[in-house]
């Protein structure tokens, strides 16, 4: 697809969102281009403030499958990726396909799971595949995590490991909406008299996987790939800062600049692109050390203070 007409596409894509989601127009632009990225995407925020909503629109509009699980203390490793199954008709044992063999899988409250489901999670965010006594089986592309998990409410979680948090390429908050949005969402309620469905898809079946190779035709300045690895350099040599953004921070924010470019229909990116997305891109990556932590430091004041300070190159 030419740059133009993938914009056109995108744009749809974001107004079918819009058909049942007020507001949060920035929020939802970050996270389109998140998954144009082919990134998992963590939603970080207080409960109800549309997360699930959100994602399901979004899988919706896209024509992808779409499963939710509600991560619990109790979950199983076999309840996320399936398991062998015993056929007493055949005397045998198969695999049966876990939640994650969809295009979108809604990881809610992620961080309420224990460690060993979270490590058959990572491989499937990672590898794309599933492994059962021996058998690899591959997940249908795209397969992209949505995850959300509460900042507040710590109480009977467990903290993701940073393995696994340094796999979601993005990490957004959605915020409280505006008087006036949430008057519009009391509004659509009472129009609708029923609760909201996700809207009709957009894109036909495959459309999606398209607009996603797309991406890596945009083009991306060495003058730009310079100034994103010196972003990332300066999250490391912060002295406050105990662990910086990794290598794959820097390929997350290149891959995800060209899809913010593709976005707004050019085939080239700019340093706005890397700034407007550094923040979300690399603040869930750096690990604060506990001074700082406990006077109130966050990766994202280190992330914005970075961008503020580092000179922005010309790109011809």
């Amino acid at each position: 697809m030419n740059g133009g007409s993938s914009k056109a596409r995108l744009e749809a894509v974001l107004a079918g969102v819009g058909q049942v989601v007020v507001g949060k127009q920035e929020a939802l632009r970050t996270l389109l281009v998140g998954l144009l990225a082919d990134g998992h995407v963590l939603l970080e925020d207080l409960p109800g403030l549309g997360k699930t909503l959100v994602a399901k629109s979004f899988a919706s509009v896209l024509g992808l499958n779409f499963t939710r699980v509600q991560f619990t203390a109790d979950l199983l490793p076999t309840d996320i990726t399936g398991g062998e199954v015993y056929d007493p008709s055949s005397g045998k044992f198969s695999f049966r396909r876990g939640p994650v063999f969809t295009h979108v899988l809604l990881a809610d409250e992620i961080n309420r799971a224990p460690p060993k489901v979270q490590s058959a999670l990572l491989e499937s965010m990672q590898e794309y595949q599933v492994t059962s006594e021996g058998q690899t089986y591959p997940l249908e592309r795209p397969f992209l995590v949505m995850a959300t998990q509460n900042p507040i409410e710590l109480e009977g979680t467990y903290p993701l490991p940073e393995a696994q948090v340094d796999r979601f390429l993005l990490r957004l908050t959605l915020g409280y909406p505006t008087g006036a949005e949430e008057r519009a969402i009391l509004t659509r309620r009472r129009e609708a008299k029923a609760e909201l469905r996700p809207p009709p898809p957009v894109l036909a079946p495959g459309e999606f996987r398209q607009l996603q190779a797309s991406v890596e035709g945009v083009a991306l300045s060495p003058a730009l790939e310079g100034y994103i690895v010196d972003l990332v350099s300066a999250t490391r040599a912060d002295p406050r800062v105990e662990v910086g953004a990794s290598p794959r921070g820097s390929l997350a924010l290149a891959k995800l600049a060209r899809a913010k470019a593709l976005l707004e229909g050019r085939d080239y990116a700019l340093p706005d692109d890397v700034k407007g997305l550094a923040l979300p891109a690399l603040a869930h990556r750096l690990v604060i050390k506990p001074e700082p932590w406990i006077r109130g430091l966050r990766g994202t004041t280190v992330v914005s203070e970075v961008v503020r300070k580092m000179p922005v190159p010309k790109v011809n």
